[in-house]
């Protein structure tokens, strides 16, 4: 057990970025902390941490080693945390923020389900499509949808996100279908909040830059206007599935959209014990999405 430890005490330091504030945190000296990572590089014969009077970095494999024990270590802390609270009753607020599309469309519709089922929780759910500071602003967890490299919080994965291009009929019939990635040029691209899509296909990884003639910061409406057949779009399919499977919007270069790396994940502060209000909330969202979500369901992906 005090190779887990160990590790538990590595993965403090690099979200502490520092030894004395991780010490500060479990209650530890810096020696006794510095003492354990070098015990534990020892053991596995290799670097993990450049350390300089200022700073402490990862190595090359210090972040692979990283990588792999957060969710180790965070499936510790549950396993912990299940069996000591058994069927405790999960009780207080709970502050969620999540994204304002994702959020109206799959979150909201079922939380009087949820609060049935919990009646001693309450939710605070707080829509918003700004990164917000989990930490600094109070949240017990957000609901983000993007590539997670983030290693200082949780983040655990509720389903995979699919984007892909898509356009009106109605466009297309004006317009002509895009030969290839290179032809989208030649179309009338609709995005928000950025100037490029970065895609993923047969020939791998390919950024697209996008100059729209219609600026946004919602995606709302660029929603609105593919629909309505302005261009084509880079859209979720928990946004449009219902969409594309009646027909009113039609898949582009199917071959190509998002990466698999994108999914949804609920994210929350790493913490020794995990609150059963907080515990219960995400394995609802996992059990009403699942590996392949309701919005998926009849699309070929």
């Amino acid at each position: 057990m005090d190779r887990f430890g160990d590790l538990d005490i590595f993965a403090r330091v690099v979200a502490a970025r520092g030894m004395s504030a991780a010490g500060r945190e479990i209650g530890l000296s810096p020696a006794v902390v510095s003492k354990r990572v070098r015990r534990l590089e020892e053991r596995l014969g290799v670097r993990l941490l450049q350390r300089t009077t200022r700073q402490l970095a990862l190595t090359e494999a210090g972040h692979g080693f990283h990588e792999r024990i957060v969710g180790v270590l965070a499936a510790i802390e549950e396993a912990e945390a299940w069996a000591s609270q058994g069927a405790a009753q999960a009780r207080g607020l709970l502050k969620v923020s999540a994204p304002t599309s994702f959020g109206r469309l799959h979150i909201a519709p079922h939380m009087t389900r949820f609060l049935d089922a919990n009646p001693g929780v309450s939710v605070d759910l707080t829509l918003s499509d700004s990164f917000v500071d989990i930490v600094g602003e109070g949240f017990d967890l957000a609901i983000r949808i993007a590539d997670l490299t983030d290693s200082s919080l949780i983040a655990k994965r509720l389903a995979p996100a699919h984007r892909v291009l898509c356009a009106a009929p109605a466009y297309l019939a004006r317009a002509g279908a895009p030969d290839g990635l290179a032809d989208l040029q030649n179309h009338a691209l609709l995005i928000h909040n950025g100037a490029e899509w970065r895609l993923e296909g047969p020939e791998g990884p390919r950024s697209v830059r996008v100059a729209s003639r219609l600026r946004t910061n919602s995606s709302e409406v660029v929603r609105e206007a593919v629909l309505a057949g302005a261009g084509v779009a880079l859209r979720s399919t928990w946004d449009v599935g219902p969409e594309l499977k009646s027909g009113a919007l039609v898949r582009v270069l199917p071959a190509w959209g998002s990466s698999r790396r994108v999914g949804v994940y609920a994210v929350y502060p790493s913490r020794r014990h995990v609150e059963q209000k907080l515990r219960v909330f995400v394995d609802f969202l996992m059990a009403l999405y699942g590996p392949t979500p309701y919005w998926d369901e009849g699309l070929a992906l």
